[in-house]
């Protein structure tokens, strides 16, 4: 028997799974809505029904443990506590209820976070010891990697980049707050910027013929590479607050790089060279043409799912987690 571990990725939209060996070798992935379930305990029968039914065509492996990646994942805790893209509000004993579907031990972290491990052991970071991690999807996730350790602080919600405030009384945001990061720079935050242009401007663009709840960050990405201009006018925008923003980041922790990873960074150099431009012209001086801005070497693969099961593993190695 093979043993490996389940790597699962909680995003606000879809939650994939993937079973994953020692040596980060993934045997079969699938994914689930995450949206469409109200109840955690519903989304978790689903869960285990999939990967149940996945994991029947590889008799061979045994699943010895799962590591999940989740928004307002607690390490600590093993809890995802008040997350605005997801629909189970308040605290949601996560790893308790996932150990009566799935009877192996889980360990949770947040989902930028198990990026941030994917990165380091199978991607650009590989020998890195000091980077930040932004996902860019339904919201914008952060993993802050420090001396080759992801750094949790002191309640296990250390670096939530998505929600500092980038425009005081801006756009209303999921946690509750305004101007939040991640109501500007996510694949929410581009389509109401799009639509904002589309209502400030006459300009002609394709995506006026598109209902909100049919655009997609892709679809903008499409039209940007067909000289859009409200596609290139979103990106733009998008990458300057993103820019400033890290710039701010860049302050407190002087990464080696940053990497761009999720749907959004998709559009490769439409949203690439605008954050690394804004992010340029507001260092200090003492960190100008330091700090590298580049795309995930994972984006091509499921860089969550492997990190989630990478974290589960490390925990394995370091005997916090008994199969």
């Amino acid at each position: 028997m093979t043993q490996v571990v389940i790597g699962i990725d909680i995003g606000g939209t879809f939650t994939k799974y993937g079973f994953v060996d020692r040596n980060g070798k993934i045997y079969a992935e699938g994914s689930i809505s995450t949206s469409a379930h109200e109840k955690v305990e519903d989304f978790l029968k689903d869960l285990s029904k999939s990967i149940q039914a996945s994991l029947e065509k590889f008799p061979d492996l045994e699943v010895i443990a799962t590591g999940v990646g989740a928004p307002n994942g607690n390490y600590y805790n093993g809890t995802i506590e008040f997350a605005p893209n997801l629909n189970w509000k308040g605290i949601v004993p996560l790893t308790d209820l996932m150990y009566k579907y799935f009877h192996v031990p889980a360990v949770l972290t947040n989902d930028a976070n198990a990026a941030a491990l994917g990165e380091m052991i199978y991607g650009g970071a590989k020998n890195m010891k000091n980077f930040i991690e932004i996902t860019l999807g339904t919201g914008l996730g952060s993993g802050l990697v420090v001396n080759g350790e992801v750094v949790y602080g002191h309640d296990g919600f250390a670096g939530e980049l998505g929600h500092l405030t980038v425009k005081r009384n801006g756009r209303q945001c999921g946690c509750g707050r305004r101007g939040c990061l991640e109501t500007y720079a996510s694949a929410t935050g581009i389509k109401r910027t799009v639509f904002k242009l589309l209502a400030d401007s006459l300009e002609e663009s394709k995506l006026r013929s598109i209902p909100y709840d049919k655009l997609t960050a892709e679809m903008i990405s499409k039209a940007a590479t067909e000289g859009d201009k409200i596609a290139l006018m979103a990106f733009e925008y998008t990458g300057s607050l993103l820019g400033y923003a890290l710039a701010e980041s860049v302050a407190h922790l002087s990464p080696e790089a940053i990497f761009l990873f999720g749907g959004l960074a998709k559009a490769g150099n439409f949203i690439l060279n605008p954050t690394r431009q804004y992010m340029e012209d507001n260092l200090m001086q003492i960190y100008k043409n330091k700090v590298k801005v580049l795309l995930s070497e994972l984006n091509d693969v499921n860089a969550a799912v492997l990190g989630s099961a990478a974290l589960a593993w490390k925990e394995i190695e370091k005997g916090t987690l008994l199969p």
